[in-house]
């Protein structure tokens, strides 16, 4: 044994003198890595790795389906007792609004949507189009009446928003969930009107129209949830 040991000792050695006096180096094989893809973030320059299964979607989540990103509204883990197990969803496309119903087979890859996030200033409206402005560069973003929808009823000038983008483009927009507003026509409150006794049409200096307790006056600012629509507090 002993003569062994210092037989393979003694050969290492003469292969590392070679190899060291011919300046070889060696290379071992390597096991490719698991990673599907990787692309450089647009925005910050540093590369994102994306390795998205289906096991990990979640509300929220953004991917990727036939070239369009949509974001995934609810879900459902279905293991049956036949067959395979495969999660049950149902996503809504950022560009077009359209929601689908989508089934997606248990562990299968998936593209992550590369869509991020930016806070911009809604300035003013020019025409039919609405004016966002990043207060750091000042380059403004407009969008279409039609891409804002129902939201400008809550759109004051000055408010911080969120711009969704993909690729380069911008895909929606959120408001803040909750805003301040004030009132600027709704009946006058009576005396001995609480919170619990009852509600009245207010309309809103962005023109919406929500309904508020009964002790609500003009010139009252209030604070409303914009998901729901619903008043929830003075501000």
């Amino acid at each position: 044994m002993a003569g062994t040991l210092l037989c393979n000792a003694s050969s290492a050695s003469a292969f590392l003198a070679r190899t060291s006096s011919s300046k070889t180096s060696l290379s071992l094989p390597l096991k490719p890595l698991a990673l599907r893809s990787f692309s450089p973030s647009s925005r910050t320059g540093f590369f994102r790795i994306y390795a998205l299964t289906s096991n990990d979607i979640k509300v929220g989540t953004n991917i990727e389906v036939d070239g369009a990103p949509w974001r995934v509204l609810e879900f459902l883990h279905v293991k049956p007792g036949k067959g395979a197990a495969f999660v049950r969803t149902k996503i809504r496309n950022y560009v077009t609004g359209n929601t689908v119903e989508k089934t997606f087979r248990a562990g299968s890859s998936l593209e992550e949507a590369n869509v991020y996030k930016e806070v911009k200033q809604f300035t003013y409206k020019d025409g039919s189009q609405f004016v966002f402005m990043d207060l750091n560069t000042y380059e403004e973003i407009r969008l279409n009446a039609a891409d804002v929808g129902d939201r400008t009823k809550w759109l004051k000038e000055g408010m911080d928003c969120i711009v969704l983008f993909w690729n380069g483009k911008v895909i929606d927009f959120e408001v803040p969930i909750t805003i301040q507003l004030t009132v600027v026509d709704v009946d006058p409150g009576l005396k001995g009107d609480t919170a619990q006794g009852g509600s009245k049409p207010a309309t809103l200096e962005t023109g919406a129209v929500v309904s508020v307790p009964l002790f609500i006056n003009v010139g009252d600012s209030i604070v409303i949830d914009t998901r729901t629509g619903q008043y929830t507090s003075r501000a």
